[in-house]
Parts: structure tokens; C-alpha cells; sequence
């Protein structure tokens, strides 16, 4: 098992190549999360290919420390709450009990069934390099993604069945769930409702709907920050009751209903502030790097941007740990 203090480690890609593991070990990090990873399964994931992800992980000297997202294809019935729900809540259950027996301790989550958006994926950053960028404007016309509106009250009503079903079994299975914010963090799109764009949806399912120690946050800060919520105070609320596992440490400019994301230190957030108040809130979990700008010259899993993210992040958490 992963150790239990404040750690970088590295995410957001979906293969176990020799080549990102061997940048993974080379850059410092001692644990990788993987993004919808590439399993063999169109309707879950099975015990022996997790073991085997696992396995080849750790013969990099790495530890596997999470695995976020499954195939929103697994799941998406469910979140909507129609007719094959349950036999994809069951397959879901069967997931997290293939994830406990390979020791695999972390699921990360969502409740977009019409997922991420951006209205813009080649907006220009800091010397030229390419963000994503959100504007509400551009979006607001958008048809159904469903064919009809489902609204909050219906989208709340499936989660509160969704979870009574799925978090029993992640305690038995000694596995944590790990819910990620709405991104965009808008009361709609497509004519879903997004439940998880505040403090009190997020606050509604952890002490409401699902509370356990298994279910808690996967704190995304680029979420939160074009939310326009007050982070590090968000960040003490949660970390100090043991609800935040792990961070997505990522800016933007602006906040919703208008934003681009950056690079880290040049956004909303005062980030020492930010990492501050992780480490004295007592926060165990590790950091990763998302959403890097597209660097001149970059691989396609930005593996340029990456170093540079996750090298400040490493000399920021050590510069912090240095002041406590």
C-alpha cells in the first residue's frame, strides 16, 4: 500500500507503457494513477486484468494508487436511471469487489452522464501554448444530450440509489470511492443537471446521501476554483474530516460561467495558500498534475507539460513542508 503521507504522484493517462512508467519513476514520483485505463471489459472491469495492471505498475518500483473513472458507457444508465440500471449497478459492484481482491484502494468518480465540456480545446496560454477554455455563451444552445431535461431532483434521486447500492460494498471490499467535481461547475448542460458545482452538493452527498469513510473527494482545484469558491477553507472543511483522498492540483483564469485554464501559479488561486492549508489540515493523500497546457513540441500525453507540473509541484509541497 501506497504511504500515508502528503506525496506527489503522477496521473492522467490510461496505459501502463514502458515508456510513461519509466518517466514516472524517472521524474521522482513513487505512484501513478491511471485515467480510464484500457482494460479488456465492455461492461466491467475483472479481477485478473487488474491484477495484472497492478503488477505491472509495481515492476517499475511504482505503486498503483488509484484508478479514476471507469468507461462512462459502464454507468451511464445508472446515473440517468434508466431501464438496465441495475444490472449495471451490479456490474459496477462486481468492479470495486475485483478492485478490493487485486488491492487496488482507490475508485475516483463522477455524476456527468454527458461528461467534460470545453467550447474550446486550442485557446492560447502563456507563450503560445494551447489550454482548454469554457464560455457558457457559446454552450447554452446546446440540443439534449438525452432527449429530454433531467433535473436535479431526478439526478439527486439516482445517485441516492446509486450509492445505497455501490458504498456497501466498497466498505466490504475495503475500497474508497472518490467523487470529482462537475466540469464545467453550470446548473446544466444538455439538459442535465450537474449536481457536484458547489460546496453544498458536495457537503449533501458526503454527509447526506453516502456517508462513510469510504466515500470522499477527489478534490479537483481547478473544479473548485471556477466554481469561484473560497479553496483553501474549502480544502480545511473537508480535509479535516478525512474526505479529501486525493487532488487534481490545477488552475484556471476566470470562473464559470467564462474560464481558461493555465499553467499552475499563473491562475485564481494563491497556490502555497492552497497547499498550505492541505498540510496543516492533515491531508495524507497524493497530488497529481491535469488538464497540463499543450507545450511546444509535446508528446500526446503532454508528457512536457507534465514534468513541469509535477515538478513544481514537488518543490512546492517540500518548500511548505519546510515552513510547517
Amino acid at each position: 500500500m501506497p504511504e500515508q503521507v502528503m506525496r506527489i504522484a503522477l496521473g492522467q493517462f490510461n496505459q501502463a507503457t514502458d515508456e510513461r512508467l519509466k518517466f514516472a519513476a524517472q521524474i521522482g514520483v513513487k505512484g501513478v494513477l491511471l485515467n480510464t485505463p484500457k482494460l479488456p471489459g465492455e461492461k466491467r472491469w475483472e479481477f485478473m486484468d487488474l491484477v495484472q495492471l497492478r503488477t505491472t505498475i509495481e515492476n517499475y518500483g511504482l505503486q498503483l494508487e488509484a484508478l479514476e473513472n471507469v468507461p462512462v458507457t459502464f454507468y451511464r444508465e445508472a446515473m440517468l436511471g434508466l431501464p438496465q440500471r441495475d444490472e449495471q449497478i451490479e456490474n459496477y459492484r462486481e468492479t470495486i469487489r475485483n478492485m478490493g481482491r487485486a488491492g487496488i484502494p482507490i475508485l475516483g468518480y463522477h455524476w456527468m452522464p454527458n461528461q467534460v465540456w470545453r467550447t474550446s480545446r486550442t485557446t492560447p496560454g502563456r507563450g503560445g501554448a494551447l489550454v482548454t477554455s469554457f464560455d457558457m455563451e457559446l454552450a447554452k444552445n446546446a440540443p439534449l444530450s438525452f432527449g429530454r431535461v433531467y433535473p436535479e431532483e431526478e439526478m439527486w434521486a439516482n445517485y441516492d440509489y446509486f450509492m445505497k447500492a455501490v458504498l456497501p460494498v466498497a466498505e466490504e471490499s475495503g475500497v474508497k470511492l472518490a467523487l470529482h467535481p462537475d466540469d464545467p461547475p453550470v446548473e446544466s448542460l444538455g439538459g442535465v443537471a450537474r449536481l457536484f458545482r458547489n460546496f453544498e452538493g458536495f457537503r449533501r452527498a458526503m454527509e447526506d446521501v453516502a456517508p462513510s469513510p469510504n466515500h470522499g473527494l477527489d478534490f479537483c482545484m481547478g473544479c473548485w476554483s471556477e466554481m469561484g469558491e473560497p479553496v483553501p477553507d474549502v480544502v480545511r472543511y473537508f480535509a479535516s474530516r478525512g474526505k479529501i483522498f486525493y487532488v487534481h492540483f490545477r488552475d484556471v483564469q476566470g470562473v464559470v460561467p467564462k474560464f481558461a485554464e493555465c499553467f499552475i501559479g499563473e491562475g485564481n488561486q494563491d497556490v502555497v495558500k492552497v497547499m498550505k492549508a492541505l498540510k496543516e489540515s492533515g491531508f495524507t493523500g497524493f497530488l497529481i498534475d491535469d488538464h497540463v497546457p499543450a507545450i511546444v513540441d509535446d508528446t500526446d500525453w503532454h508528457h512536457r507539460g507534465r514534468a513541469h507540473a509535477t515538478g513544481y509541484l514537488q518543490g512546492l509541497l517540500r518548500a511548505v513542508e519546510a515552513l510547517a
